[in-house]
């Protein structure tokens, strides 16, 4: 069964910093020339999941939800199987479960933020921001 584990997620006070890694076999990069997307998405207590940041199967582009533009970066490392989310200057409103998931479609030319179009989930990790 494909797996994504996530990790790096922690407490931080506000304007912290912390950095998520996204890893495991369901990300496959260049298996069998089979290549994914991969999102972030987090969903805080009572409220609905969220797309936070996407990035293309080949890192050519990536995508934000305006809250976190400027402030968060999504990158890849395709020799190492893994895919990072970088969050600098974090708020309050940033405090949320995050999870990774791997795009459905092999070499999707843009970036989805629905989380239907994405096939593998991790577990996700807590972030949690303190005033």
């Amino acid at each position: 069964q494909e797996q994504l584990v996530e990790s790096g997620g922690g407490w931080v006070q506000a304007g912290g910093s912390l950095t998520l890694t996204c890893a495991g076999p369901g990300l496959r990069i260049g298996y069998y020339g089979l290549t994914y997307g991969v999102a972030w998405f987090r969903q805080a207590p009572g409220k609905q999941r969220e797309f936070v940041a996407g990035i293309k199967w080949d890192g050519g582009s990536t995508n934000y939800v305006d809250s976190v533009k400027g402030r968060f970066t999504i990158s890849r490392d395709n020799a190492k199987n893994t895919v990072t989310l970088q969050m600098n200057n974090l708020k309050p409103d940033d405090t949320a479960v995050y999870s990774c998931a791997r795009d459905r479609q092999n070499r999707r030319s843009w970036i989805s933020s629905e989380s239907a179009a994405y096939q593998y989930w991790g577990r996700g990790t807590q972030v949690t921001v303190s005033s």
